[in-house]
Formats: structure tokens, sequence, C-alpha cells
């Protein structure tokens, strides 16, 4: 869909949607930077509070559930209102669950604020985001996607570190206020600058013909949420992305405390989060570009493989020289799976519901990213290891790589394909 000759450049010098773009990958890369640095705080918390892996583990599960069914309002609220209100709202529970995070003294306000007030301000990112850029683009629709995509390996990379410096230098309870200050001022700042589609700013998509509107693949109509329900691709989409979730938070909660066990140092095994997050940024970029030739079936394949491979080396890799080459594995493989999110359900149904149902998607995604830190903690609790938790997020992605292959077939998956509900 992004390579269409046929369509024109249109005319002004300077195209609002570069603006959506920027402001989309700064609150990309604040939420999900905040979300995917638990894992630094896990061993302070732990440490303080005396709680197992699994009780610690349960509030980023929740967080993780909440935050996936929250998705899907978000997602149907982008589709008919305001993109501006879910990314400001957003800004502002994150921000506040943050600060609130400092002053806890009990497991429950611990599992409270993050259900309730942190759920609320990452729920809303992914699929309100994700589900507004392809709005403005025709032509680099793939590339600008993966560009905001690419803020959730950019928060990875950077927020991660900071976090565990602020940890380092004032102490746990510091860095949340901190984290939680910055992200509120600069989300809600940045989504004071976005806007739903071109047409509120009398503009064109990019790429469109002067008097022409692009067209959903083969005219699809808006589905409801029993029709998205018992739409048979979906399920197979959510399949896809339940397995991904499981292994993609298991790794993101669990691998700086795996390094930690095995004796590196906490400051060196949050680096293992910088390179993840890299990774993952490369591989946005390239990946989303690449689909558009290679095809998003071959593309998603690629990334599983990829990922599969880097899960059986984790099983071996116990010092830092064999982490290094997993976390970047891991990071390009989680990067492109995850930017190819959207396009695949562009391609496959359309622009009209795409925030709701990215909002769906997300939410079985989320319930597998619940499920798999808590899992992992458990048999951790159980056996002292990993081992046995990483190996089930092989499988599982196992899984998904043969639904890749059986389902996401050549006619149901194409530039310009589209399927009924």
């Amino acid at each position: 869909m992004d390579s269409q000759a046929s369509h024109s450049i249109p005319s002004p010098s300077f195209f609002y949607g570069y603006i959506i773009v920027f402001v989309s990958t700064i609150v990309m890369t604040l939420t999900f930077g905040v979300n995917y640095s638990f894992g630094i705080f896990f061993t302070p918390l732990r440490a303080e509070f005396g709680w197992t892996k699994a009780v610690t583990s349960v509030g980023y599960s929740v967080l993780t559930f909440v935050s996936g069914f929250l998705g899907i309002f978000a997602g149907r609220f982008t589709d008919r209102f305001s993109v501006r209100m879910v990314s400001m709202a957003g800004g502002l529970f994150l921000g506040l669950g943050c600060i609130l995070m400092s002053q806890i003294v009990t497991v429950w306000q611990f599992y409270l604020i993050y259900a309730l007030i942190v759920s609320a301000g990452i729920g809303g990112a992914w699929p309100s985001l994700t589900a507004t850029v392809p709005k403005w683009f025709v032509v680099r629709r793939g590339l600008m996607t993966g560009i905001v995509a690419s803020g959730t390996g950019i928060g990875t990379m950077v927020v991660p570190p900071v976090a565990s410096r602020l940890i380092s230098v004032y102490g746990w309870r510091n860095a949340y206020i901190i984290l939680g200050a910055f992200t509120l001022v600069f989300i809600v700042i940045a989504a004071m600058f976005m806007r739903r589609d071109p047409h509120q700013m009398g503009e064109r998509l990019y790429g469109e013909s002067r008097g022409e509107q692009e067209k959903d693949p083969q005219g699809l109509k808006t589905l409801s949420y029993r029709e998205i329900i018992h739409n048979w691709h979906i399920r197979m989409v959510c399949i896809i992305y339940f397995c991904f979730g499981f292994s993609l938070h298991t790794i993101m909660v669990h691998l700086v405390p795996h390094a930690i066990e095995t004796g590196i140092p906490p400051g060196t095994a949050a680096g293992l989060m910088t390179v993840a997050g890299g990774a993952g940024v490369l591989s946005k970029l390239l990946v989303g570009a690449i689909s558009d030739r290679l095809g998003v079936r071959w593309s998603l394949a690629l990334n599983f493989i990829l990922l599969i491979v880097a899960l059986l080396w984790l099983q071996m890799a116990e010092s830092l020289s064999m982490l290094r080459p997993f976390a970047f594995a891991f990071g390009f493989a989680y990067g492109g799976i995850m930017g190819l999110q959207s396009v695949l359900s562009a391609n496959l149904f359309g622009l009209s519901s795409l925030g709701l149902i990215l909002g769906s998607v997300t939410f079985i995604y989320t319930i597998g990213s619940a499920v798999g830190p808590l899992l992992s903690s458990y048999i951790f609790d159980i056996t002292g290891s990993y081992r046995s938790a990483f190996f089930i997020c092989a499988l599982l992605d196992a899984v998904a790589l043969i639904v890749v292959l059986t389902t996401l077939t050549k006619k149901t998956v194409g530039n310009r394909g589209g399927v009924s509900p």
C-alpha cells in the first residue's frame, strides 16, 4: 500500500503528518520506556519489601492485562473522536502512577496503583498511535508507522538505563518521582499537537491524488465488537500476538534479574536493555520498509525464526559476552514483529476500524504479556532457574510461526489485501 506510483505527493511544502509522526514517537518512547523499566525496579522492590519474584511479578501482570483491556476502548475512541485526548489522559495517568509508586508501603498499594492508574496511562498508547499514523499516509505508510513503532525500542534503549542511574543515585522512590514528573509533562505537551486525520487540518493523505480519497481494501466497512470477535483471521492474528506477548514480556521483566543472578552488576545488566532497544529501533525501520517488498507474511516469519533461535541461545547464555548477542538478536526480532502489527491489520481489514482492531489484538497480546512474567517468576521460585521459562517462550513462538506460515497466506495478506468479516 506504501508504494503506489499512481498517487501524487501533495503540493504543500510542509505536511502536518510529519508533526504527527514526531509527537507520536515521543509519546511512544516515554510510555514504553517507563513500562519496560519495571525490570529495573524489580530487584530494589524485592530487596526492600522481601517479596518473592512471583509476588512482585503480579503487579506487572495486572498492569499488562488491564492496559490491554483499556486499549480496546482507546482504539475505538481514537477511530471516532480524538487521539489527542487519549494521549493526554495517558500522560496524566502514567505520570501520576509513577509518582504514587514512590509512596507505597504494602503490596496491595503496589497492585492497586499498577492496576488502576499506571495501566490507564499505558493502555491507550499503542492502539491509538499506530492507528492514527496510517490515516495520514498512503505513500511511506510503512516507514512512518515503523518510525512511530520504533519509539518502543528507543524507550527501551534510553529509559531503563536512566532509571537504573536514578535508582543508584537517589533511590528507587525518588527515581519514580523523577520519571513520573518528566513523563507527565512531556507526554501532555506532545499530545497537544495530535490530530486524528489530515482532513482536520484541511489536507489530504500524503501521496493521495487530488480529488481522490483513499478507500479501504475491498471497500471494507466499519466492524463492530461482535464482528471482530467472530472474525477468523483476527483470531489467528490474536494467537500470533498472544504467543509473542508471552515471550516478549517474560524477557523484558526477567532479563535484567537473570543477568544479575549470573553475577553481572546491576548497571551493566541494565545495559542489555539498551542493546535490545537499539536493535528494536533498527528493526522497526528496516523491517517496515522491507515488508512492502517481501510481504508481511515472510517478514513476520523471518523475525519469529530469529526470535526462536535467540531464545534457544539464551538457554546457554550465562555470561555478558553471551547475553549481549542475545539482547541484540532478541531486540531486532521483537522490533520487527511489533512494527508489523499495524501494517498487517491495515492490509487485512482496512483503516475504518483500525483502532478498534489494534486495541482488540493488543488486549489478547497483553494477556500473554501478563501470564508470561508471572508464570516465569513462579517457575524460578520453584526451580531456582529461568531455563524452563525461557524454553516455554521458544515453544510458544514456534506456535506463532506455524500460524503465520499456515494462515497468513499470500491470498489473505498482501500490499492491497483485505478480508471480509
